[in-house]
């Protein structure tokens, strides 16, 4: 207990970019500011700037929002203030990426999905921060509950090829009764383009040869989405 009490004592000490570890250390992590977590990450500042003076830098530059700097890399984020190299910068990227994972295993206890909502809320975190076009299967068995998800197939910022196949075969190895097909659209528009409205009818009716319903396919954006089958597009 006294070689604790020391320890507290000499916190008083530390430099300015060590006093958010001690703010932690005292008050809890709950405490923090998004600035100051960053800054614990970062560990030292550069000359003329302390650590917390860059994480408030870095978060000026994405608006404060945790969420897109999350999206950026390894090097849009070096790019972002003096002092960020490789070791800060990946540092950053890494936690940013524990926290989706934490928030992805959280949500995928599974679930049983029986709307658009739930079935956009369970696989909005692995979706969230890709720059490019994916597409996702979510399996389900008869009682909706989830048996597993996949990522068919990715490409680029305005498209990607879907095998309705591999789909299928999935569903069939999974033994699935239903699936719900997803994927994004990087530019934040969520209606369905002409190829989204094809293949939704062509994996429909695919499905019913295997007897696997397709319940819904959804085009995800931004924290939103379009739902085929809220809209009677199925």
């Amino acid at each position: 207990m006294e070689e604790e009490t020391k320890d507290f004592l000499s916190i008083k000490s530390w430099a300015e970019e060590d006093r958010p570890r001690e703010k932690l250390m005292l008050k809890g992590k709950s405490t923090l500011s998004d600035a100051e977590l960053i800054a614990i990450l970062l560990r030292t500042g550069v000359t003329g700037n302390s650590a917390l003076d860059i994480s408030k830098k870095i978060l000026k530059h994405v608006n404060g929002d945790l969420n897109e700097l999350g999206k950026l890399t390894v090097n849009e984020i070096k790019k972002l203030e003096k002092g960020l190299g490789d070791t800060k910068s990946i540092t950053i990227v890494a936690a940013l990426e524990l926290g989706r994972r934490r928030q992805s295993s959280e949500v995928r206890e599974k679930p049983t999905l029986t709307s658009s909502q739930h079935s956009f809320d369970y696989i909005y975190p692995e979706i969230a921060d890709l720059k490019h076009e994916a597409f996702f299967v979510i399996y389900l068995n008869r009682a909706n509950k989830v048996i597993a998800h996949k990522q068919i197939s990715s490409g680029g910022v305005s498209g990607t090829f879907t095998d309705t196949k591999i789909i299928l075969k999935h569903a069939i190895e999974l033994l699935a009764s239903y699936i719900i097909a997803v994927h994004n659209h990087p530019s934040g528009n969520i209606q369905p383009s002409p190829p989204d409205i094809s293949l939704t009818k062509q994996l429909k009716e695919a499905g019913k040869l295997i007897n696997v319903d397709l319940l819904d396919h959804l085009i995800i954006g931004e924290k939103k989405f379009y739902s085929f089958a809220d809209e009677s597009m199925m």
